[in-house]
């Protein structure tokens, strides 16, 4: 089953804001076809486990947490096994840990705060996924999105940094994730921003403007799946 891990070398990037909405809505979405979702949160910091202990949690989550003596790559084989997606909150250091649980990613998804100095870390988090694909002699797709971006306007840093990624072929993702205040409050208060109550959110509208965003984010998600599956087949088809 399709493993969707979230990496990035800088701390604050969204990282865990992403893994934790894509999880939430690829099990919102799956309820009703009984589909489960494993998080495994393989950060130190483990916000994501944070999460995922508060009341709200879409039932058909695994939750699962890596410690120091865990084995990372044997967690996200066994939850490959159980669901439908695999969600990886992956630590941001650079080791031999990260290399191999990269390694077993059919999508690197790379969050970016729009500035040039998080777009540096970004090309620093490629770079390992690039590694990870010699290594394992493999393909490993990735797409960069964009986080934290202003709902009123696309500034000029974000279109001269999605401009620098695509002349460097690398794929940005259509949708970036839009700073909401709902989605901190899911770690507040727990849920997801489909259940979240509109009292525990400051903004004007409410959580519903996050929801519209997590479920283009989570489409946009699919088709790359998609792509990546169909291109594999070709590479195949014509080796």
């Amino acid at each position: 089953m399709p493993t969707i891990i979230f990496s990035s070398s800088k701390g604050g990037a969204g990282k865990t804001t992403a893994a934790v909405v894509l999880a939430s809505e690829f099990a919102e979405q799956g309820q009703a076809k009984g589909l489960r979702v494993a998080l495994v949160d393989a950060d130190p910091n483990q916000h994501s486990a944070a999460w995922a202990a508060k009341e709200g949690k879409p039932e058909n989550i695994d939750a699962l947490s890596v410690g120091k003596d865990d084995d990372i790559l044997q967690v996200i084989e066994e939850a490959q096994r159980n669901a439908a997606f695999v969600i990886v909150d992956l630590e941001g250091a650079a080791s031999s840990t990260v290399i191999g649980a990269i390694a077993l990613a059919d999508l690197v998804v790379v969050p970016c705060q729009p500035s040039q100095n998080d777009a540096r870390e970004a090309a620093k988090t490629i770079k390992q996924v690039q590694y990870a694909a010699k290594v394992s002699r493999r393909t490993i797709p990735f797409v960069v999105v964009f986080s934290r971006i202003s709902a009123a306007i696309f500034t000029k840093t974000n279109k001269h940094l999605a401009a620098e990624f695509e002349s460097a072929g690398v794929d940005v993702l259509e949708t970036a994730l839009i700073d909401r205040e709902a989605f901190k409050s899911i770690f507040s208060f727990g849920g997801t921003v489909n259940t979240l109550e509109r009292k525990n959110t400051r903004e004007a509208a409410g959580p519903e403007k996050a929801a519209e965003n997590v479920r283009a984010f989570a489409e946009d998600i699919k088709r790359r799946l998609l792509k990546s599956q169909q291109q594999e087949t070709e590479r195949v088809a014509h080796a």
